[in-house]
């Protein structure tokens, strides 16, 4: 199964919960990636349609990645940070970036994520209830899109892509998925 999710565990470190699971991430085509969001009903938006088609995603090779979610302000930043800023806190706490290609796999890996309480799409600020997936900038222009953030919207689940800018303040609520340290990956 290529959306495998091992158990989680929840530690608390330096007064923080930790929720840290495991995924499988790779594995599938660029072609069958997309295939299967499509048979789990994932919506996509159009930064998304533009990420799955780099050529990152043709590298289809498979590796377990352990996987840490973490808020702004357990990183550190109980004003808010930049992206920038926001990496340089997770590196400080041991975390990585993901590979470029997890979110896909985290989608499919965590269709019981829960229902944001509301609608609102862009606003200027992460949607509520949004999972930011924390993977090296593929390209170094502001008009590109930076990431994928995961989000379910009236039951429906949604692998979204998204840009900022490097001065763009995150909230201390916005959440990340970060690569847990010791999942013998080095830090990116």
């Amino acid at each position: 199964m290529w959306a495998h999710r091992y158990p989680a565990s929840v530690d608390i470190i330096d007064g923080t919960v930790r929720t840290t699971w495991s995924i499988d991430v790779g594995g599938l085509s660029r072609g069958d990636l997309i295939e299967r969001l499509d048979a789990h009903g994932i919506h996509r938006n159009s930064y998304a349609e533009i990420l799955l088609a780099d050529p990152v995603f043709d590298d289809a090779s498979r590796k377990t990645v352990a996987i840490v979610e973490i808020s702004v302000a357990d990183l550190g930043f109980p004003d808010g940070a930049t992206l920038p800023h926001v990496f340089a806190g997770a590196a400080r706490h041991g975390l990585g970036l993901c590979p470029p290609v997890a979110a896909p796999y985290l989608r499919l890996a965590t269709l019981d994520q829960a229902t944001a309480p509301d609608r609102i799409l862009s606003t200027g600020r992460a949607p509520t209830g949004s999972l930011h997936v924390a993977s090296p900038v593929l390209r170094d222009d502001h008009d590109y899109p930076k990431g994928f953030y995961l989000r379910v919207i009236d039951g429906v689940p949604w692998l979204r892509g998204y840009r900022c800018d490097d001065e763009h303040v995150l909230s201390p609520g916005d959440r990340f998925a970060f690569r847990a340290a010791g999942d013998g990956v080095p830090n990116s």
